[in-house]
């Protein structure tokens, strides 16, 4: 059975509680001038990641006592269950097993199969052998879906963009008409193949947009050419096959792969028509790494759980709600919509696995920008502001085009911009207070070698499992979403008036 433990009625709630009270007015200057080596001894290396979380409000009993709490609310029972396949998601029924999307070593056949026939697809449309309805290859691709069918896509096409082939890959995802009117000003009905991505095919934003982009190309082309045109990821074939696309142009979905963690599955079609089948099986391979470092390292050397428990402090004891995620590369400029969606939509949720109203904070808001961006937009209150917002500092050691002197001054502001927060200006003379910054921020820094789509697909994972951790700890459920389902019905109930 799956915990269903409140976490405040635990020991070591109660002992963090007093313990927060003693640690509360401690600054972290204190603590570095106090403790040698502490970098050392609150980081954690795996493979190509670095993980420095020293510059948090925190001590070694701290960390000691968010572990007893792991402990307390039984999270290695519920990863276990996550992993075996119990249904978790217990309020629909279903399993949580989108790491067994990318699990290589013992993959199930459905999905086995599913890859094997999108390696052949993407494999047609890349090398020109997949023909338009006019003879002509290939030129544009466009994912047609929203939320989990359009975020996670959308978002590591762009973050892998260095590995891209010559393929034109668009995403049109709002049911605002003038963006799929805007998108199809750029294409030639000749050469685009669209992806309409949706599990039933009724989805009201998604079908609309591909029911607009049906009459656009049948404006010229016949009925006939649909199927070189179209293809589908869904388990609805009566519907998809209503559409005109043919059963051997579907590519299906589970239901124990919740929308906005499907990038791993078919949902990926256009990322991997983008970087290639190779490209996409590696960003599955290194999401499995991070997977197994989930299951098996120790809690205290375990990066989704230690950047989880730390979440949870700030959330739970300083009353923090949000966290900022700041990743040091244009690349990632859609990462932190992604996990906007992955953590808000998981854990936004108020009432236990029990079925109570829990009287304590549960999902933390996301936000953030790409550095330096950001540097210049709303750093300011995060440096002086009122406000204590917790952030995730991300940069890869290496850039992808070698460019020594942008990197070098990129770096230089990442490793600044941590210092700042630490240590204000508690050690500089400053000529009066509005120049004055009282330092001790907490941050986390996640140093990584290099973005590939091995790394890319880990530290997604580590996002992924820090808010599985989230939620066992907040007794929530995290995979349910009935809050987004109450907007749709209520949507469809004033067109009908």
């Amino acid at each position: 059975m799956f915990p269903k433990i409140n976490p405040t009625k635990t020991k070591a709630w109660q002992k963090l509680t007093q313990h927060f009270e003693e640690i509360n007015d401690v600054e972290m200057q204190d603590l570095f001038a106090s403790e040698k080596g502490r970098t050392e001894h609150f980081s954690i290396q795996w493979n190509d990641f670095q993980l420095d979380y020293s510059k948090n409000r925190i001590t070694s009993e701290t960390l000691q006592l968010l572990l007893e709490l792991a402990d307390e609310v039984k999270l290695r029972e519920a990863i276990e269950a996550q992993f075996s396949g119990e249904k978790i998601n217990e309020t629909e029924n279903r399993a949580v097993l989108h790491t067994a999307l990318r699990d290589f070593k013992n993959l199930k056949p459905e999905i086995k199969a599913t890859l094997s026939q999108m390696e052949h697809f993407s494999e047609a449309i890349i090398s020109g052998k997949w023909k338009g309805y006019t003879g002509k290859s290939i030129t544009d691709v466009v994912n047609i879906g929203i939320g989990g069918s359009d975020l996670g896509p959308a978002m590591v096409t762009e973050a892998l963009s260095f590995y891209k082939n010559h393929l034109k890959v668009h995403y049109i995802s709002n049911i605002d008409g003038d963006h799929v009117m805007e998108t199809l000003k750029q294409l030639d009905r000749e050469t685009t193949l669209f992806i309409i991505v949706s599990k039933t095919f009724t989805t009201q934003e998604t079908l609309t947009n591909a029911q607009t982009v049906r009459k656009w190309f049948l404006e010229q082309a016949q009925e006939t050419a649909i199927a070189k045109h179209f293809v589908a990821v869904s388990t609805n074939l009566d519907a998809v096959s209503n559409f005109g696309i043919s059963e051997d142009n579907t590519f299906t979905m589970w239901n124990w792969v919740g929308g906005r963690f499907s990038l791993w599955s078919a949902v990926g079609l256009s990322t991997c028509c983008a970087i290639g089948y190779k490209n996409f099986e590696q960003l599955l391979k290194g999401a499995n790494e991070m997977d197994i470092h989930f299951k098996e390292a120790p809690f205290s050397e375990n990066i989704p759980v230690v950047l989880a428990l730390l979440s949870v402090w700030y959330n739970n004891f300083f009353q923090a709600e949000t966290e900022a995620v700041l990743p040091y590369s244009q690349y990632l400029s859609k990462f932190v919509d992604y996990l906007q969606q992955a953590v808000m939509e998981s854990n936004g949720k108020s009432v236990d696995r029990n079925g109570d109203f829990v009287d304590y904070q549960t999902g933390t808001i996301v936000w953030g920008s790409t550095g330096t961006n950001a540097q210049h937009a709303f750093f300011q209150l995060i440096h002086q502001g009122t406000k204590l917002i917790p952030c995730d500092f991300i940069a890869f050691e290496e850039s992808l085009f070698g460019n020594e002197e942008h990197q070098r001054k990129l770096l230089a502001n990442f490793h600044a911009q941590t210092d700042a927060l630490l240590m204000g200006t508690r050690e500089t003379e400053v000529d009066n207070n509005f120049k004055a910054f009282s330092g001790n921020r907490p941050s986390n820094s996640l140093f990584i070698k290099k973005l590939t789509p091995q790394t890319l697909g880990a530290l997604i994972a580590i996002y992924e499992h820090k808010l599985f951790v989230q939620g066992v700890i907040w007794n929530i459920y995290s995979y349910d979403q009935w809050g987004v389902e109450l907007g749709k019905k209520m949507a469809n109930q004033r067109l009908q008036l």
